[in-house]
């Protein structure tokens, strides 16, 4: 039997390179051949803590790209020699949110990488529901497999977005300048926000961020970010604030930074046992605030992120730092232990 290499979780702190068969294609699945898969912040946080969604042992990786190599007789509209993302978290399609177009939301979500072996490998099987339900994005020729391999992080930025009704001559502040921050930062823009405020507290990420264009970067160990929105602003505040720091303090402070009805999306989420937030309701009541969280992405905002990944304008060559082959997922978890990347990608 022929064999690949993968990624393999097992337990906590126990992430191996193995050699494993390589998978059969069904009739109505298709078979891809990996060439680049991104680590993610939940991947890292996976092989740290655990994770209670992981069945091992399974092949780990959900921010991929490949070309399609096998087609199962009964798929239709998918042809082998073709490049592929995906919106990664598989619905079910029959359920409520389903129905209504929310399949990020579906209560049955089966994801690539946790319930579904993932693209830190040398081939994957993108599974018959992921093909039934839409989740299959084409990609077209001219973007590198690193940078497709973002499509999946982007997405979940361009769903931030959209669900912050972020239009043109908005004001955007945007906590946090890890990739997730970056990339939040870079589609905002895409979506029209005319001045872009980024803030990191003091560290290698804040230095990171300096090769990025923004209206105004902000020490928050330093500086004093309700002031400064505020001066950038008039005194009324920003008109969107999105939270891309897994940080209780910042996520408490965002309605400081917002004008009246501003908007404020929480999109990092908070470590289980320090989630609660303390909240002024009277702040939120008088100045009409609203507040948001935000999660995943639909194969729409997948096919966006694409779009949105072709343009010249986004930095897709700064965000992807680091290039390694699979036999390197500890040096990769090590960089991202030290921050000293933004988006390693694997490749195969």
């Amino acid at each position: 039997m022929e064999t690949m290499r993968a990624v393999i979780y097992h337990a906590k702190q126990d992430v191996r390179v193995e050699h494993i068969p390589i998978p059969s294609c069904g009739t109505d699945e298709i078979r891809v051949k990996i060439d680049a898969c991104a680590v993610c912040g939940s991947d890292f946080k996976t092989f740290n803590s655990g994770n209670p969604r992981m069945k091992p042992p399974v092949t780990m990786g959900h921010e991929f790209s490949g070309v399609v190599e096998t087609v199962g007789r009964e798929v239709r509209g998918i042809s082998v020699g073709e490049r592929i993302v995906m919106a990664t978290s598989v619905s079910c399609g029959q359920c409520v949110y389903c129905l209504r177009g929310w399949n990020n939301l579906c209560l049955n979500l089966k994801p690539m990488g946790f319930h579904f072996p993932g693209g830190m490998a040398e081939y994957m099987i993108v599974p018959a529901g992921a093909i039934r339900n839409g989740h299959v994005v084409k990609v077209p020729p001219g973007l590198a497999p690193e940078h497709a391999a973002l499509a999946e992080p982007v997405s979940c930025a361009v769903n931030c977005v959209e669900n912050c009704r972020i239009t043109a001559q908005d004001t955007v502040v945007v906590v946090g300048a890890g990739p997730l921050g970056i990339m939040n930062l870079f589609v905002a823009r895409e979506y029209g926000a005319t001045k872009t405020i980024l803030a990191q507290r003091e560290g290698r990420r804040l230095e990171a961020a300096r090769q990025f264009s923004c209206h105004r970067l902000v020490n928050t160990t330093k500086e004093d970010l309700v002031e400064i929105v505020k001066a950038e602003t008039g005194g009324l505040g920003a008109d969107c604030v999105i939270v891309a720091a897994p940080s209780a303090a910042a996520q408490e402070q965002a309605i400081d930074l917002v004008r009246k009805k501003g908007r404020v999306c929480l999109f990092a989420s908070l470590p289980v046992g320090t989630n609660m937030l303390n909240l002024d309701s009277r702040k939120i009541h008088y100045n009409e605030l609203n507040v948001l969280g935000t999660s995943d992405s639909t194969a729409g905002q997948v096919a966006k992120a694409i779009e949105i990944l072709q343009q010249p304008s986004f930095p897709k060559d700064k965000l992807a730092t680091h290039r390694l082959p699979l036999e390197d997922i500890d040096e990769a978890f090590s960089i991202m232990q030290s921050r000293e990347g933004l988006r390693v990608v694997l490749i195969p």
